[in-house]
């Protein structure tokens, strides 16, 4: 009975290993799971069927299975948008691939905000809410039962119940504390609210999918109307104003979006809910432009449901697309081989790179594989600084003078392959000019971090840092 329970047990390790082969996006993560599959397949199996893959196919199978609607709502959208399209010269980075990634055009008429940590983000986003008045629709990964939380459940509460059209979405995972008689407070008030939850099952499929707890829904999209945005780094919890005494003062972006670049928040939106609650909502696709000729925006949403890896290839597309300077700041910098090889590569021909990173750790295994991938970045002449005035959250980039972008990506497999993000893409030379602004300050708040203060870490601190990395593809 033991010898037919292994030799099963292996041939279901090979049979998945099979699976992994066809479906896993990198030869690393690939051989890594072959190798753990055919060896250990006791351990390995479940392990993989939990966190291996990398392509969420419920949601592929609801995008399609919602095709012919998610078009009836969207008719008339592109038609609508054409006197917005941005004719920006291929020059300024190779426009056309992020517009093909987005699936939607570079808009102008756009008016955008900086909104520097929670104090400035929480006040523009309740005061967005308290002026609807058709609808507001709400997405964020962690909401808390705290004192922001509970401010955002006040407000979607009163405006239900003045007759505005509320719609929340949580993710499952990141809201995981998160009281079942806050949700039902919302819900009796006449707020409609989504838990988007990866292990789903999707009514028009045959089978139920596999488990897919590895992925979660990381974005931060606020809509009022149609016609104003806000997307970034901050979830609704008082941690996000400073209030965690372990983390101390916590420095964070987020983006106030006007004009018609919110119709991509709201699609990115529109498509999460369709996901959630197999429902299309009725919604305003109205470009609304509030300046002429305003701002280049483009939304781009990124996710494990798109058929190429969109986050990881507008992170590749900015670094070869930069000739004077890139600079990114990333609380969870683990990239992978192909993005450390292009930044390394940008420093040897000369270009300013630099990497803003936190001092401190919210995440001690991330931290210490962030350690093992920098000595390496150091040598080809990146510049690496510690962000050491607080927790440093902020996820944005700026390319040259020519491109930056603000949202919810890490450089790091989660954001690359296993997260749904969503980034601003901003090519106006004042909206570039506010995010340089917004690096050369915090860059006076950081220190810079140089080789041999790597090299002089203690042996096992060193070799716990290799050993972290090698978990990259799950962190």
């Amino acid at each position: 009975m033991l010898l037919a329970i292994i030799i099963l047990s292996h041939v279901i390790g090979v049979a998945t290993a099979v699976g992994a082969l066809m479906k896993t996006r990198t030869p690393q993560g690939t051989m890594a799971w072959i190798l753990a599959l055919v060896a250990v397949p006791y351990l390995a199996v479940p392990a993989y069927w939990i966190l291996g893959p990398s392509r969420f196919e419920g949601y592929v199978s609801a995008r399609r299975g919602g095709d012919s609607r998610l078009r009836d709502a969207l008719s008339g959208i592109e038609e609508r948008s054409r006197p917005f399209r941005a004719a920006i010269p291929e020059t300024r980075g190779g426009i056309r691939a992020v517009e093909r990634l987005a699936r939607m055009p570079v808009l102008l008429g756009n008016r955008t905000r900086l909104l520097i940590d929670g104090e400035a983000t929480f006040d523009s986003i309740f005061q967005g809410i308290e002026d609807a008045t058709e609808y507001v629709l709400v997405q964020f990964y962690t909401i808390a039962d705290d004192g922001v939380g509970n401010r955002l459940r006040d407000s979607l509460i009163r405006k239900a119940r003045e007759g505005v059209r509320v719609y929340l979405l949580f993710d499952r995972i990141g809201s995981h504390r998160l009281p079942r008689s806050w949700v039902r407070s919302l819900r009796t008030a006449g707020v409609h609210v989504q838990a988007f939850l990866s292990s789903r099952a999707v009514i028009r499929q045959r089978f139920r999918p596999r488990l897919q707890i590895n992925f979660r829904n990381h974005r931060k999209i606020v809509v009022v109307d149609g016609r104003e945005g806000w997307l970034g780094g901050l979830n609704a919890a008082d941690a996000y104003l400073g209030l965690d005494p372990e983390m101390g003062p916590w420095r964070d972006t987020h983006m106030k979006v006007e004009g018609p670049a919110v119709l991509g928040l709201q699609l990115s939106f529109l498509e999460d809910w369709h996901w959630s609650a197999e429902e299309i909502l009725e919604l305003d696709w109205e470009p609304r432009p509030v300046q002429e000729p305003g701002e280049a925006v483009l939304i781009l949403p990124s996710g494990p449901a798109d058929p190429l890896e969109t986050a990881s290839l507008m992170v590749h597309h900015a670094i070869h697309a930069a000739r004077e300077r890139l600079w990114i700041a990333s609380p969870y910098f683990v990239p992978d081989e192909g993005v450390l090889a292009g930044l390394k590569l940008a420093a040897l021909r000369g270009v300013d790179v630099r990497i803003l990173v936190p001092a401190r750790a919210d995440v001690p295994l991330v931290h210490l594989a962030k350690l093992a991938v920098l000595p390496p970045l150091l040598d080809a002449g990146v510049q690496v600084l510690q962000y050491e005035e607080g927790f440093l959250h902020t996820k944005a980039f700026l390319v040259d003078d020519r491109a930056a972008g603000v949202g919810t990506v890490n450089l790091d497999n989660r954001s690359f392959r296993l997260n749904f993000e969503i980034t601003a893409l901003l090519m106006d030379s004042d909206a570039v000019a506010r995010v340089e602004a917004m690096f050369r300050s915090d860059f006076r708040r950081a220190g810079v971090l140089t080789a041999h203060e790597l090299s002089r870490r203690p042996f096992l601190q060193k070799a716990a840092a290799r050993a972290a990395h090698l978990l990259a593809p799950i962190l």
